[in-house]
């Protein structure tokens, strides 16, 4: 019962929001509870809450400081050089433009963090798509796919430090027959974005396109920006805490607390003028963090009243014992659904380790597991659990319903790529 109610509840959610029945922060939490109430666990649905909701505050707090400092990185033009750099080089052309969105988010995906990846990202190129009518959810969807492939599956993302730590393996074991399909998978991504920038020139008006270039070649596209003293301290502030952030010499909300004040005092001398900046950016970053406790919540309920771990048993009893050599398959197939559903530290806390422990039994490594359940990362980055893919709707103006439908069939494409690469390149075995 539990897994036919697990089931029914993402199915109900995906609709609500889809069909736009209900808005993203009021569906998500609406399912969760009304799903505890049928189940019979309403009397303990306050405390699933406050369970769900201690497990994302630290992340609500540093998605709130996040969008502060690069909303004032933003404000400073630190990125506009960037920009002006990526309007060079594309010549005006989208598939240029959207191939380079690609490459550039595939690089930036290294750091591990998706919010501060989406921030770059966007800074840099979202200002040339809307110069030139380009759809943003381009960006929002490579960009999505490019976290879910390199910090999904690098060892210093947090996904996969979650697998190696739960299921207590090497990291260089885990992460060396991975480099193959994530590089091949990488380069899907750069296909689906020449394909995606075919058809965004094909849908922007010729006239506007050739004047865009006619500006681009004469310098006019783009007017310089006078470096100051102030933007090299941006650029160098920004680098050392990104370098930081790589490092882990410290919590994430607290690097960014520090350096967002930093900068704050450097950049806005008045106190008056840096309250009104906080006003401003907090536009941004307010709804975000709704979301992301709403999704606290979600994940709390869905946890707690056991129709996570229901819904992976019950997928997983659907494979016969004569079968058990394809276990790395079928996890990284179920890897797909639920780790577009769940946070992952439920999904690699509560139900990877219950797969590996079924894997075991026909004696298969628990590093295939990991890496098979690491595919799931792509998917991951487009579901409601994801808190960083909250900032990047915010920073597209876009719907969660509206992502979801122009992304969710690119996504599963790659996501099948990446498990196609790990069967052909031995990182998953199929005997």
């Amino acid at each position: 019962m539990l897994a036919v109610l697990g089931f029914a509840t993402l199915g109900s959610f995906m609709l609500l929001v889809m069909r736009k029945y209900l808005s993203a922060f009021t569906a998500i939490m609406l399912t969760p509870i009304a799903a505890a109430l049928i189940a019979g666990k309403g009397a303990k649905l306050g405390d699933m809450i406050m369970n769900g909701l201690e497990t994302v505050a630290p992340t609500a707090a540093l998605l709130l400081f996040a969008v502060l400092y690069f909303g004032l990185m933003m404000e400073a033009k630190l990125f506009e050089p960037i920009s002006g750099l990526i309007i060079r080089a594309s010549k005006g052309d989208p598939v240029r433009i959207c191939v380079g969105t690609a490459v550039f988010a595939l690089a930036v995906a290294l750091d591990g963090d998706g919010t501060t990846s989406y921030m770059i990202v966007c800074s840099a190129f979202l200002p040339i798509y809307r110069r030139l009518g380009m759809n943003p959810l381009v960006i929002a969807t490579v960009a999505a796919m490019a976290l879910g492939t390199i910090s999904g599956t690098t060892p210093w993302g947090g996904a996969a430090t979650r697998g190696i730590s739960a299921l207590h393996l090497d990291a260089t074991e885990y992460f060396v027959h991975m480099i193959g399909p994530m590089a091949l998978t990488s380069l899907a991504i750069v296909a689906v974005a020449y394909w995606l920038g075919l058809r965004e020139r094909r849908s922007i008006d010729p006239e506007k396109l050739a004047a865009y270039k006619l500006e681009i070649a004469s310098g006019e596209a783009h007017a310089p920006v006078k470096a100051d003293w102030r933007m090299w301290f941006n650029a160098a502030l920004t680098v050392l805490l990104l370098v930081l952030l790589i490092l882990e010499v410290a919590e994430l909300v607290v690097l960014f607390m520090v350096f967002f004040v930093i900068a704050l005092l450097v950049n806005i001398r008045s106190i008056s003028d840096q309250q009104d900046l906080i006003k401003r950016q907090a536009a941004n970053a307010v709804p975000v963090m709704m979301l992301v406790l709403g999704a606290g919540i979600f994940t709390g309920v869905m946890t707690d009243t056991g129709m996570i771990k229901a819904m992976a048993n019950a997928a997983l009893a659907v494979v016969p014992d004569s079968m058990g050599n394809l276990v790395p398959l079928f996890t990284a197939v179920l890897a797909l659904p639920l780790g577009f559903f769940m946070s992952n530290d439920a999904y690699w806390f509560g139900v990877v380790p219950v797969l590996a422990e079924s894997a075991a039994h026909y004696g298969i490594d628990a590093n295939e597991i990991a890496r098979a359940g690491a595919i799931g990362q792509v998917l991951h980055m487009m579901g409601p659990t994801s808190a960083p893919l909250w900032v990047l709707l915010g920073l597209v103006k876009a719907e969660l319903g509206d992502f979801q439908k122009f992304a969710l069939r690119w996504g599963v494409l790659i996501s099948l790529a990446y498990i196609l690469f790990a069967v052909l390149t031995g990182a998953i075995s199929v005997t």
